[in-house]
């Protein structure tokens, strides 16, 4: 049912971005298995996972494939000279292998054993379709949103002292180092969620079955409903609205993608050095580029996931969640791709559906309703507050402020409460009774 929903989900969102003229989820994918991928390691990182269910042997094998797949497809470009423009030179041997177990598990395994190489296939097919899904989605809000409230947000986040513009004035003065090092963690989340699954899913070739909640499932579900709210509440950001947008950072950036400037659509150029006045706020007309895509901040939600289901694992791997959450939010902010007030409705968004996915899992109860409705509450008195009360909160920063990171620590503190208590105790051995000595 699961499949059968996220494949009528791609069509439908198919035939919308071919409304729009743009090539959809599923034309994207397809044109991946013969040329140069966008994105070679999330290919690879897909593989990963579908390797879950098989045998150490098969997967050598595999990965052996993959490689050798990508060489040959490596050749054949040399050879007629085309390029990998916008591409990776790598990725389509994990995307062959990948469809190349689909068709053993439906020509040369029965039973559970289909069952289970499918679900392998599907999870791996999942995390590629969900990053389509998402590139297609932000395509649609810039076409279909013509205007942005980013003065509202802007307006709002002076509540939280401006920490995009303080940021990004710290990331500017680091250079290229510092840049260039939060650039690659910021675009290497998918991968540091794949190595956290990798450790939740590690006894699924020995088991031969699928714990009941991992991280895949929150992170999909995250790139799933979160464009709906960019819909809602369209944002481009602060170094959009109110800078020089990427070419900020042309001259440090190894990897300066090409985009149109968006300078002369900006209110001002402000960011990063000085805060935009306090102001009613108005939509404001932004180009059919920009992604809207920042209220809330996704990247923060999926980091925040990250955190939290790397808690469970061994130290290195609690380490490693908390470095990336850090790391994320500093670039979440110093990029100038979110507002404040952006993170404090991702952390709340990714919880509320976390405890959802998990009271699922479960089972639902009176604890598990009560925190995803508490979760949900908050998040949309948050989206209304920055709508409707940006002015008074920008006015009266130290009631507002305050107000707002204790909305997100309360639904901190439920969520941990609450996932305590739902946790199994400890059974404690029982002592062995004392015979009485004979007399």
């Amino acid at each position: 049912m699961a499949g059968v929903a996220a494949l009528g989900f791609l069509i439908v969102l198919e035939f919308a971005a071919r409304r729009y003229g743009l090539p959809g989820p599923i034309t994207s994918q397809v044109r991946e298995v013969v040329v140069a991928p966008k994105s070679g390691g999330m290919l690879y990182a897909a593989m990963a996972l579908m390797m879950v269910v098989l045998t150490w042997r098969q997967r050598f094998i595999a990965a052996g494939a993959a490689i050798g797949i990508d060489i040959v497809f490596s050749l054949v470009r040399w050879a007629v000279d085309a390029k990998t423009t916008g591409g990776h030179p790598f990725g389509n041997g994990a995307l062959w292998v990948i469809l190349g177990y689909a068709v053993i598990a439906v020509t040369r395994r029965t039973g559970r054993e289909r069952v289970l190489l499918l679900k392998g296939v599907g999870l791996g097919l999942l995390l590629v379709a969900g990053r389509k899904t998402g590139d297609t989605w932000l395509l649609i809000t810039s076409k279909t949103r013509p205007a942005v409230l980013d003065q509202y947000v802007a307006t709002a986040d002076h509540a939280l002292g401006n920490p995009s513009w303080l940021v990004g004035r710290v990331v500017t003065a680091t250079g290229p180092i510092g840049f260039n090092f939060l650039d690659i963690v910021y675009g290497q989340l998918a991968v540091a969620a794949v190595v956290v699954a990798l450790y939740q899913l590690r006894g699924v070739a020995v088991e031969r079955r699928f714990p009941g909640h991992h991280l895949v499932r929150t992170f999909l579900v995250i790139g799933l409903l979160g464009p709906a709210i960019y819909m809602i509440f369209p944002v481009v950001g602060p170094i959009f609205a109110y800078g020089a947008g990427t070419e900020h950072w042309a001259t440090v950036s190894l990897w300066a993608p090409e985009i149109p400037s968006s300078g002369h659509w900006a209110v001002a150029d402000l960011w990063p050095q000085t805060p935009p006045p306090i102001i009613t706020a108005h939509p404001m007309p932004f180009d059919e580029i920009t992604p809207r895509n920042c209220m809330p901040s996704l990247h923060t939600a999926w980091a925040a996931a990250i955190f939290i289901h790397s808690r469970k694992g061994p130290r290195i791997l609690r380490y490693a969640g908390t470095f990336w959450l850090i790391a994320t939010l500093a670039a979440t902010l110093g990029f100038g791709y979110h507002y404040g007030v952006d993170l404090i409705a991702g952390v709340v968004f990714v919880l509320t559906i976390e405890a959802a996915l998990r009271s699922l899992d479960r089972g639902w109860d009176r604890s598990g309703i009560r925190l995803v409705a508490y979760g949900a509450t908050v998040f949309a008195a948050l989206l209304v507050s920055y709508r409707f009360l940006p002015l008074k909160m920008a006015e009266h920063p130290w009631v507002s402020g305050p107000l707002l990171m204790l909305a997100m620590t309360s639904v901190v503190y439920g969520y941990v409460r609450t996932t305590a208590a739902w946790e199994p105790r400890p059974t404690p051995a029982r002592q062995p009774e004392l015979q009485p000595e004979p007399i």
